[in-house]
Order: C-alpha cells, then sequence, then structure tokens
C-alpha cells in the first residue's frame, strides 16, 4: 500500500516537472521569437538609415560641388570687376576732379561763380561720404577757395545784360536835344460878360506875343546835329552799349567805361526832358553804379591737390592706400567635406 501511494506521488512528481519544463521551453521559444523579431526590425531600421545616410551624402556631394562651382564664377567674376571697374575712392576722386575742372571752365569762361560755388560743394559732399583722414588737405583746400568764392559780391549779369538789351530797342526812338520842343502856353480863360472890343484886344495881343517868345536857360546850347549825322550818332550809342555787353559777360573792366560814355552822349545829344531819354539815362546810371569784381578766383589749388592725391595714391606712398591688386590668385572651393569651406 506504501509502494503504490509512493509510486504514485513519483509519477504526479515527474508529471508536473515535465509539465513545468514544457511551459518553461515554451515560455523561452516565445521569447526568442520576439527577440528575433525585434533583431528583423532594428535590421530593417538599420537598412533603412543606411539608405538615408548615402543619399544625404550623395544630395551634399552635389551641393558642394555646386557651391564650389558659384564660388569659382563669384571669384571670376569679382576679379573681372576689379579689372574693368576702378574702386570706389578712385571713381570719387575722378568724379572730385571733373567737377572742379568743369568749376573752372565756368569762372574762366562765363564768369559763373554761383555755379562754381555749388560745384565745390558737391565735391566737398562727395569727399565728406568716403571719410578718409588722408582727405583732409583736400577738404581743406576746397574750403579755402570755397570762402574765396563766396566772397565775391553776386552779379545779376542776366538781368543786366537784359536791361542792356532794353535799352539798345529804344535807341532809334529817343528824342535829339535838337528837337526839343518847348511847351505851348496855356491861354487864360476869357472872363464873364466881356466887352467885344476887349476880346478882339486880348486875342491880337496873344497872337502878337506868339510871334517871340524869351527863355531863360541854364542848360548849354544843345549842339547841332546834321540829318545826314544822326543815323551815325545812334549807330555810335548802340556800338558803345553792345561793347558793354560784350565787356559785362566777359567780366571786363571796359563795363563800366562804356556804359559810363554812352550815358554822357545821352545827356549831351538827348533830349533830357523827354520820359524815354530819363529811363534810359537811370537804367544806365544804376548800371555803372553796380560793383563789378575785378578778377575772379580760381579752384586751381583744389584741382592740383587732387591730382597730387591721385598720384601719390597711385604710388603708394605713405599714408596713401595703394589700389588693390587683382593678380593675386584666389583660393578655391573643395570637394572634400572634411575640409572647412573657404570663401
Amino acid at each position: 500500500m506504501v509502494g503504490a501511494v509512493f509510486a504514485t506521488a513519483l509519477g504526479l512528481a515527474w508529471i508536473d516537472g515535465r509539465n513545468t519544463q514544457r511551459t518553461l521551453r515554451e515560455d523561452v521559444a516565445r521569447r526568442l521569437a520576439d527577440v528575433d523579431a525585434a533583431l528583423a526590425q532594428s535590421k530593417a531600421r538599420d537598412l533603412d538609415a543606411a539608405n538615408e545616410v548615402r543619399e544625404a551624402q550623395a544630395k551634399l556631394a552635389l551641393l558642394e560641388t555646386r557651391l564650389a562651382e558659384s564660388q569659382s564664377q563669384q571669384a571670376s567674376l569679382e576679379a573681372l570687376y576689379r579689372e574693368l571697374a576702378p574702386s570706389r575712392d578712385e571713381l570719387a576722386l575722378t568724379e572730385i576732379e571733373q567737377v572742379l575742372l568743369l568749376a573752372g571752365q565756368q569762372l574762366a569762361l562765363a564768369g559763373n561763380v554761383q555755379a562754381a560755388v555749388a560745384a565745390l560743394q558737391l565735391a566737398d559732399a562727395k569727399l565728406a561720404r568716403i571719410d578718409r583722414p588722408q582727405l583732409t588737405p583736400l577738404r581743406r583746400a576746397l574750403a579755402r577757395d570755397l570762402d574765396r568764392l563766396k566772397a565775391v559780391p553776386f552779379v545779376d549779369v542776366a538781368g543786366m545784360a537784359l536791361k542792356l538789351d532794353q535799352v539798345l530797342a529804344t535807341i532809334d526812338t529817343l528824342p535829339l536835344a535838337k528837337d526839343e520842343r518847348l511847351p505851348e502856353p496855356v491861354p487864360l480863360p476869357a472872363p464873364k460878360d466881356e466887352p467885344s472890343w476887349r476880346a478882339w484886344w486880348r486875342e491880337t495881343w496873344a497872337e502878337l506875343r506868339s510871334l517871340v517868345r524869351i527863355e531863360v536857360s541854364d542848360r548849354p546850347q544843345a549842339p547841332l546835329v546834321m540829318p545826314a549825322q544822326q543815323y551815325f550818332l545812334r549807330e555810335n550809342l548802340r556800338l558803345k552799349l553792345l561793347a558793354a555787353r560784350i565787356a559785362l559777360l566777359a567780366r571786363e573792366a571796359d563795363f563800366k567805361t562804356n556804359v559810363t560814355s554812352a550815358n554822357s552822349w545821352l545827356k549831351q545829344y538827348f533830349d533830357t526832358r523827354a520820359k524815354p531819354v530819363q529811363a534810359v539815362i537811370a537804367t544806365l546810371t544804376q548800371l555803372a553804379a553796380t560793383p563789378m569784381p575785378s578778377e575772379l578766383p580760381d579752384v586751381s589749388r583744389s584741382l592740383d591737390t587732387v591730382r597730387a592725391y591721385k598720384s601719390a595714391r597711385e604710388r603708394g606712398d605713405a599714408g596713401f592706400p595703394r589700389p588693390p591688386d587683382t593678380s593675386a590668385p584666389r583660393r578655391q572651393q573643395t570637394n572634400d567635406p572634411r575640409q572647412p569651406m573657404l570663401r
């Protein structure tokens, strides 16, 4: 009886151990299957990542190639621009030199002080924008020339020339002194209820008085100008005024001399009581009293300073920057991703 019980217990223990082993094997097999599936998924992800990395590397290599080509083209364009176009300072100095040349021509040919002042102010503004310490002597020379030009009195040459033209247009209509006519005496009004014999006597006496006229004049006798000489008198006066106009445009000292001489001719040979003659005399007197600068300053000092600065800059003297050298080769971009990009 005891042996049967013991055998039964052994059989149950063996069955329980077998079931436990089978369960353990199944659990281990399931876990191994899960690990294999996870490993397969990891390998698939690694493969996808490797493909993406290869594609990214290919794109990066293509971008680096294009970047190198772009930088090479940019370097070529910059070198070509430096060869064809001057630097910013050189261009500004050339413009300033041209502006000063134009100002000198305006002063020498037309005497246009206002245009010269505007040109020098424009040149100084360009130098202020460049802002180089080496340009201080040039700006100082410009300031001196500007002060000299601003000290010149303003002369309205165009307005004065217009007045001379108006005077020239009226020469043929001005009356001469020999043609001066005295005003007719104003008859006295007849009194009311005057007898006929007294009226007859008053009219007869007025006619007798008109035959003889006595005048006291404080002016000298008007010069007698023959009809054949009147044409030459007016033409000579016109030539005087034309010479004055030419001298005015040329800023010559003969302007006042010709105007004064023409004014004296008007007072001597023309009727000074006529309003047109008085208007012309007043105009010429005003023109003769206009202050005219004896000598206009020039801008040669500023122009010489600009040219000296350009020459010193081309030679590369101390204190003056030398133009950039475009003959040195430029470093190119490499295609190796391990090398740093050079700009």
